[in-house]
């Protein structure tokens, strides 16, 4: 644990956009030496991260470092998501889960700098305020500070006081007007405002990577993925490490349109929150490690995974990403990957993804019988089976006249 100390070193998680650029001289004016943290998480080029870190340098930041946050991601979300193989509501593949990797780089560098002062940009009416602040209580005694959200007391248009702000002080700010609110990263892209808010039709400008039906290609798109212990290691007979597989999955299958949808959700703050979000690599991960877990697991546990894989998403959205319940259920879902080793070929024309053919040496496969076609038992054996099957409905309506019920 972390404990409070004198020190006027602070860690601001910054992403070189106009709240975290406000954030930095804010602290300052409040006596902190601000020392910046960029975890790229995969949703910037060279070009952008070159310009985060000549902002936090304009700035006037005491030092900065950045992060390559794709080995975390991969690690520390995508690999148990994959394993629980549910979205949020069924649906949002938690998109923002970066978040907790973010979290993590900055109190690794308030360690090396013998501080517990923790900042970040995020406001008062979204849930990212509640994952980063639940994710930093979870880990020690730290201070947290949030500027955007101490500014909210006195001010109604943050977004114009913070440039305001930063304009008096010399620091230009970027012509960046966007009709959307857009996130991403390695997972994928979220794009929220405007009339989606409206619960209306998305603009043609609510698009992130994934290509419009008339781009689609012409020829259909076939990769192999191959799993150990539910992991995937391996793209088309490449082993690559995690991130990698998931980068390049993201570009095949954004070319088919893969992987876009539209959620409403029950958002942490109580909200319904609207979204378009699109995630071609998650979702071609999702539908091979289905394929493959279906066909190597057992009944009962195909029937009982998905109750502990809506728990784990429920928690992970939430922001208990270090509560001891998700390592609990973290323990369950890794035994339950203990045979999921082969490989899945995948397929799409375009739209969607499909599982057309699974390979491994744990097939849950009855040498003497195949469903529908052929057996090893004898007609007595399955009227026998049917019947002790059947006996609680049969006998209730032996005692009832045959009543249905009701």
């Amino acid at each position: 644990m972390t404990a409070p100390n004198d020190s006027r070193d602070i860690v601001l998680a910054f992403s070189g956009g106009l709240d975290t650029s406000f954030c930095v001289p804010y602290l300052k004016e409040q006596g902190w030496n601000v020392h910046t943290v960029f975890a790229d998480t995969g949703g910037v080029d060279a070009e952008e991260r070159a310009f985060i870190e000549a902002r936090a340098a304009e700035l006037g930041v005491a030092s900065h470092v950045t992060v390559d946050g794709g080995p975390a991601i991969w690690d520390g979300f995508v690999k148990p998501f994959v394993w629980a193989g549910e979205g949020y509501q069924g649906q949002y593949p938690l998109l923002v889960s970066d978040r907790y990797l973010i979290v993590d780089a900055a109190l690794a560098r308030a360690a090396e700098l013998g501080t517990n002062a923790i900042a970040h940009g995020c406001t008062g009416m979204g849930n990212d305020q509640v994952r980063f602040d639940l994710a930093v209580k979870s880990q020690g005694n730290y201070r947290i500070v949030a500027p955007i959200r101490e500014i909210q007391k006195e001010h109604t248009q943050t977004r114009a006081y913070e440039q305001a702000y930063l304009e008096e002080r010399g620091f230009g700010v970027r012509a960046k007007q966007k009709a959307y609110t857009i996130n991403e990263n390695l997972l994928g892209v979220t794009m929220s405002g405007g009339e989606i808010d409206a619960w209306e039709a998305p603009g043609e400008g609510a698009r992130g990577w994934c290509a419009r039906r008339a781009q689609w290609p012409e020829d259909v798109l076939e990769v192999t993925l191959r799993f150990v212990n539910g992991e995937a290691v391996a793209l088309d007979g490449n082993e690559l490490p995690g991130e990698k597989i998931l980068a390049k999955l993201n570009t095949m299958f954004a070319q088919y349109g893969v992987g876009r949808g539209m959620y409403t959700g029950d958002t942490t703050i109580g909200l319904k929150g609207r979204i378009v979000f699109e995630a071609p690599g998650l979702a071609a991960l999702l539908a091979a490690h289905r394929a493959l877990e279906e066909a190597v697991l057992s009944k009962q546990q195909n029937r009982f995974k998905p109750d502990v894989a809506r728990k784990w998403v429920e928690l992970v959205y939430e922001g208990f990403f270090h509560d001891p319940l998700k390592a609990d259920l973290e323990a369950f879902l890794a035994s339950s990957q203990r045979t999921v080793n082969g490989e899945v070929v995948l397929r799409t024309s375009g739209g969607r993804v499909d599982a057309v053919a699974v390979r491994s040496p744990h097939l849950l496969h009855a040498k003497g019988a195949t469903y529908a076609q052929s057996a090893d038992w004898g007609v007595e054996e399955a009227e026998g089976f049917i019947k002790l099957f059947g006996m609680s409905s049969t006998l209730w309506a032996e005692v009832n006249g045959g009543q249905g019920g009701g």
